[in-house]
């Protein structure tokens, strides 16, 4: 497994992918899907709110964690809790990792913390509102992964994370075109499923030097 924007430079198109770019139109982001890394005797990955679902899954897929937070879907889920504006909110405590591992495909976003042998996991609790690009303010501290060294090679795949000791990696999102089908009577849906084409600028500072690639995308 991979976190989406891997994905999106293997040219892995899925779900996970698409509901990345639901609310975004025609225009240049900048500023998105932001990681801070530090890599000395533990590892220290901070993310923006875009890797939640993938910090969880990581801490899932490579631990027997405990998680407590928030999930929210758009399915109900195994959980107490009641819908509030199409979604549905649930609070939980002490899930463990398989039953992560059962929703997580389900789940609308993971808003969760976690602790095992090895890795810790601490989360904010509110996702931030909409706003334009120039407004946003990156925060690459909403997700907190610390773990130990023998996790960095998975780790540095999931996240395709450059070899170094201190990264700041970000990403502009170019929406060129959105695609909808013309047939879908239901304006809900048809926003939901509409694709969108453009490409990813990912921009990265590592040590002391700066790359940028570009990936052209559909999703």
């Amino acid at each position: 497994m991979s976190c989406f924007i891997k994905k999106i430079f293997d040219g892995v198109i899925d779900e996970e992918v698409h509901r990345q770019f639901i609310r975004f139109s025609r225009g240049s982001f900048a500023g998105r899907a932001a990681l801070s890394l530090v890599k000395k005797d533990k590892i220290k990955l901070g993310g923006s709110f875009e890797f939640a679902n993938d910090f969880v899954s990581f801490a899932a897929e490579n631990a027997d964690a405990k998680f407590s937070g928030i999930i929210l879907s758009k399915e109900q889920l195994e959980f107490p809790g009641k819908p509030k504006s199409r979604i549905y909110k649930y609070d939980v405590s002490e899930v463990n990792s398989e039953k992560v591992r059962d929703v997580r495909n389900k789940a609308y976003s993971m808003l969760l913390d976690a602790e095992s042998e090895g890795i810790s996991l601490k989360m904010k609790k509110k996702l931030p509102k909409p706003g334009k690009s120039s407004d946003l303010k990156i925060d690459d501290k909403f997700c907190i992964l610390e773990c130990d060294l023998k996790y960095w090679e998975k780790l540095r795949d999931w996240f395709m994370l450059p070899e170094c000791s201190k990264a700041k990696i970000s990403h502009i999102y170019v929406i060129e075109d959105v695609i909808v089908d013309r047939d879908e009577k239901d304006f809900v849906k048809m926003r939901e499923n509409a694709k969108k084409k453009g490409k990813i600028i990912r921009k990265m500072q590592i040590d002391k030097s700066e790359i940028r690639e570009e990936k052209d995308f559909e999703a």
